[in-house]
């Protein structure tokens, strides 16, 4: 993502274009926090020898934790934005990550879990952020406070977005 001038959007200088700056900064960032939190997943993962999985399964295994979903959940749920849901699960199940089972309701549905391997996984992710939460406090980057008003500021953001989807068309 480029993060454009006030100019470039023939906006007059002043507090709309000054804010529209300040949001493609916001989305770019958001992008490169996502990107880099795969790649912290992937280098820790690398650290650890577990070279079988990639950071964005990993990173789905920790989502679903103690949860018993299906494919469609992970998407409605938030857990899951990617575009390759299905080919995650199965190379998951493939690889003995997690259980599946076809519904009994709707057969064409098929529910997964974690197996025991799939729940190390999880941990390791779990003691990852365990650490990067300590050390965002211990560190003086974050606090409580500045967390709960970033989370606040990306929620009100999130609905937003979704009523934009839900109410435009």
């Amino acid at each position: 993502m480029t993060v454009h001038t006030d100019l470039e959007f023939g906006a007059e200088p002043g507090h709309k274009a000054g804010f529209m700056t300040s949001y493609l900064e916001s989305l770019a960032l958001v992008e490169r926090l996502h990107r880099l939190l795969l790649d912290v997943i992937k280098d820790e993962f690398e650290r650890l020898g577990i070279l079988e999985i990639n950071a964005v399964q990993a990173l789905l295994l920790f989502n679903i934790g103690d949860n018993e979903v299906t494919a469609g959940e992970l998407k409605t749920r938030g857990y899951y934005q990617g575009s390759n849901v299905s080919y995650n699960l199965k190379k998951l199940v493939e690889a003995g990550y997690m259980h599946h089972q076809r519904c009994e309701i709707d057969r064409r549905s098929v529910r997964v879990r974690l197996t025991g391997k799939g729940r190390m996984i999880h941990d390791v992710v779990s003691k990852l952020f365990e650490n990067h939460a300590s050390g965002l406090q211990d560190n003086g980057v974050l606090g409580v406070e500045g967390m709960d008003t970033i989370t606040g500021a990306l929620r009100r953001v999130e609905r937003y977005w979704t009523d934009q989807i839900r109410y435009i068309y």
